[in-house]
């Protein structure tokens, strides 16, 4: 049986630490065709690092439905492609997941290499139960917002956030409010990089803690899920 080539691989890249880099990605992204890039200038400064020299299409959320056709028609003449987001891996919470769905309704093949993603590290470090989690990204800026935190409000696993440092503060105080300020968190921050920090503790004292810190960077939240109800077992006298 003959093997299909590979059309596009989705290849991630790191999050902070440029050590976080794969030898496979670093051999995928020297010898595919063209590199697609959520921008062209941060994965510029990758490639100059990587001394990659190869050339990078810009594919982002305000192109993607324009080009996904054109790339789908170029995989089927023959063309190779990777595609790269700013960090971390491709189609989570990034473009990728129409170009993947196309690519793959197209007949072609893809792969996507292992790496680095942000929320797992912060999952692992926080301390919080593992086993069983749901991923939701970021949450709707306003319209919706309530809406998905009242839908979460029975979740017992952990869930999982991203946030950006001048939304923190609001979505902390509305956490407290629907999930109680005694609910166990973690907010990771700076993730690999220098200046790394992971702050553990109920929504309260996350809420006191960024009163007096600054924020700056890249945040994942961490948000403990409601206790399991424990049955009463009763007891016949």
């Amino acid at each position: 049986m003959t093997e299909t080539p590979i059309s596009l691989f989705l290849v991630p890249t790191p999050i902070g630490n440029l050590k976080d880099i794969t030898l496979r990605a670093i051999e995928v992204l020297k010898s595919a065709d063209v590199i697609l890039a959520e921008d062209t200038r941060t994965s510029g400064m990758l490639l100059k690092h990587l001394e990659i020299s190869r050339p990078l299409q810009s594919y982002h959320i305000f192109n993607e439905h324009k080009a996904v056709q054109k790339l789908v028609d170029r995989m089927k003449k023959g063309e190779v492609f990777a595609l790269v987001s700013d960090a971390g891996t491709p189609a989570i919470s990034d473009p990728g997941f129409l170009l993947v769905r196309e690519v793959l309704a197209a007949g072609l093949e893809v792969q996507c290499l292992p790496g680095p993603t942000a929320f797992v590290p912060a999952l692992v470090n926080s301390g919080l139960p593992n086993d069983r989690f749901v991923f939701e990204g970021f949450l709707p800026h306003k319209k919706g917002r309530k809406t998905r935190i009242d839908s979460l409000l029975e979740e017992s696993r952990t869930m999982i956030f991203y946030e950006s440092p001048h939304r923190l503060m609001k979505t902390l105080e509305q956490f407290a409010e629907a999930f109680g300020p005694d609910r166990q968190a973690c907010v990771s921050r700076e993730l690999t990089k220098l200046h790394e920090e992971n702050v553990r503790g109920t929504l309260e004292e996350l809420i006191d803690y960024y009163q007096n810190n600054t924020l700056k960077g890249e945040i994942v939240l961490i948000l403990a899920g409601r206790p399991e109800k424990i049955k009463e077992k009763k007891y016949q006298d």
